[in-house]
């Protein structure tokens, strides 16, 4: 048993490693990846935070990936002072017209944090997408606060039109449960990604705060 799971490893980790060389935007020459149990990890450096994000998306579509643990480091090429960081992230969001107004940014060592309140998961995810491809980022803390508008009775029934919608889900194997603003995935599915797409699809409904999968990888 134990070699017949070394084997399944040391394949997963194989084929991660082929995915980031065979990826144009990045570097793999610096990163290393090891599998256990279908949980990869992903370590060593990228030159932007940018580059560390791609290489977390593009394991993600691994078969038999399960699960990521990214630790790659970020190791700027060229560093910047953070109030010119912090001045291009305010402008960053003020350009955008998915980000409203109000969206607070702290930036320290690099580290950019953002704070705040919205009304939509879509905005919230725009005030990242704003900043997290600025030169000079190394990591970024979305703090922003969705604040809940619809019952969830509500919530519960626009995911669930959502995932029948979905042409690449089989929306009858996953259940949908709202408390409150925060929702509970369950059931089963055949890939990580197709277990994104429930949890985007969830994401996308007005008023939710949270969203936890319990969705297993069943290939």
């Amino acid at each position: 048993m134990t070699m017949t799971m070394t084997t399944v490893d040391q394949s997963l980790q194989d084929a991660v490693m082929r995915q980031l060389s065979w990826t144009p935007d990045l570097d793999a020459s610096m990163m290393n990846a090891t599998a256990h149990d279908g949980v990869v990890t992903l370590n060593g450096f990228v030159n932007t935070y940018a580059a560390k994000l791609v290489a977390e998306r593009v394991t993600r579509k691994v078969y038999g990936v399960q699960g990521i643990a990214n630790e790659l480091e970020v190791k700027l090429a060229h560093e910047r002072i953070d109030p010119d960081l912090a001045h291009d992230a305010l402008e960053a969001l003020q350009n955008r017209i998915d980000v409203p107004p109000g969206i607070g940014v702290t930036v320290r060592n690099g580290q950019v944090m953002l704070t705040g309140k919205v009304e939509w998961m879509f905005q919230k995810a725009a005030a990242e997408r704003a900043v997290k491809y600025l030169r000079g980022v190394r990591s970024v803390s979305n703090q922003i606060e969705i604040t809940p508008r619809v019952s969830p009775k509500d919530v519960q029934k626009r995911i669930t039109q959502a995932l029948h919608r979905h042409a690449d889900l089989e929306a009858r194997r996953i259940h949908v449960d709202a408390e409150g603003a925060r929702v509970i995935l369950t059931g089963n599915v055949r890939s990580w990604l197709e277990r994104e797409e429930a949890v985007h699809a969830a994401w996308a409904a007005p008023g939710v705060t949270a969203v936890e999968s319990r969705i297993r990888i069943t290939p």
